[in-house]
């Protein structure tokens, strides 16, 4: 069995008090209280971690329209993307003062949310943890995402389906390995998922970490900018592939990707093998052109309707669907979840993959 994924070191929770308080008089706490269901009309409050991110803005558009049309208040906040992370925690506050029955937070960062979601709770607020769980409290009723262990696993296997394919007569293949931002959760599930395929090729000489950095301390990109990645990109190919060539290289997102196969492209090198996520229009056009070699598709729309689809249930009295009990530890308690399935994406099954897309599928198709 998979080991559960827990909170990282870096969970040290920055909170902020409650502005003002909620006029419902109902206590207790989120899926507690899902048997007394609410009003069709109730106000649904959706906050998300980053406003120019292409993957957040199109789940902002797709919530609002989504919760309006299902005969809901929509209240959907997006972080600005060099705002502070008290910017969401004031929104998340505002939502419970406005009087939300129910909370969809993917959040900025996981470790700084918990006195929301108590504040949130003791109003008798549902709160739904988005793509990225919420660390260090009780108060966070599910979880829902893609299953981001297996991303990572699925990331792991595409880098070494992809260094035989473009490397057939290579034995030991030079790899560096990046991953996400130290303050989102996922990037160490990702990176854990990505090291249980990759650790084994490593120890037994099939990959060789030219640069030595195998730690995810080592390897983190703050704020997943592309800058930040294409700066440590630079200085890797500075300082360890003068005369080495580089095979391969573990990204745990599009944006990186591009990144980093535009600093390869600055220093004259040929293009590697590298891994990506989120199938944004432009990796996807790379992907069908033969320089990023894979990306995984989450379908946001079908992340949006199962969230949506949630907050229904609650509303009705009922207690939502979830898969997983066990794996998603949040530091407190096993966040009850519910998990789709991400979908590698290459040159060869892309048309395929995005047939029922058709901005993908056109990019794809270019």
């Amino acid at each position: 069995m998979r080991r559960l994924v827990s909170v990282t070191a870096l969970a040290a929770v920055a909170a902020l008090a409650l502005a003002g308080c909620s006029t419902r008089t109902e206590e207790g706490g989120g899926g507690g209280e899902a048997e007394a269901g609410f009003a069709e009309d109730a106000l649904v409050g959706v906050a998300l971690p980053d406003g120019t991110s292409e993957n957040w803005v199109i789940a902002q558009g797709l919530f609002e329209d989504a919760l309006e049309e299902a005969g809901f208040e929509a209240d959907v906040q997006n972080a600005p993307a060099n705002g502070a992370v008290a910017e969401q925690q004031n929104q998340i506050n505002a939502m419970v003062t406005n009087g939300a029955e129910v909370i969809i937070i993917g959040a900025k960062d996981g470790a700084t949310l918990a006195s929301q979601v108590e504040a949130a709770r003791d109003q008798g607020v549902t709160v739904i943890a988005y793509d990225r769980l919420i660390l260090n409290t009780d108060a966070v009723d599910y979880y829902l995402a893609f299953d981001n262990f297996r991303v990572g696993e699925l990331q792991g296997q595409a880098l070494l389906d992809g260094l035989a394919e473009k490397f057939p007569d290579v034995d030991t293949y030079n790899v560096e390995l990046f991953s996400g931002s130290p303050d989102d959760n996922n990037s160490g599930v990702f990176f854990d998922g990505a090291m249980s395929v990759l650790q084994p090729a490593i120890d037994d000489g099939t990959l060789n970490v030219v640069s030595g950095q195998t730690e995810i301390g080592q390897t983190a990109t703050q704020g997943w900018l592309a800058q930040n990645a294409q700066s440590r990109m630079d200085t890797l190919l500075s300082g360890s592939y003068g005369s080495t060539e580089l095979h391969g290289v573990l990204s745990p997102n599009d944006t990186l990707a591009r990144a980093i196969l535009e600093s390869v492209r600055a220093a004259g090198k040929p293009l590697p093998v590298v891994t990506g996520q989120d199938s944004e229009v432009e990796s996807v056009r790379s992907i069908a052109q033969g320089e990023q070699y894979m990306t995984i598709y989450k379908d946001t729309r079908a992340l949006v309707d199962e969230a949506v689809s949630m907050v229904q249930t609650l509303q009705a009295g009922d207690d939502p669907e979830v898969n997983d009990t066990e794996s998603y530890d949040n530091g407190v308690k096993v966040v009850p979840s519910y998990l789709l399935d991400p979908v590698v994406v290459t040159q060869e099954n892309g048309a395929e993959a995005y047939a029922d897309n058709e901005e993908l599928l056109a990019a794809f198709e270019g």
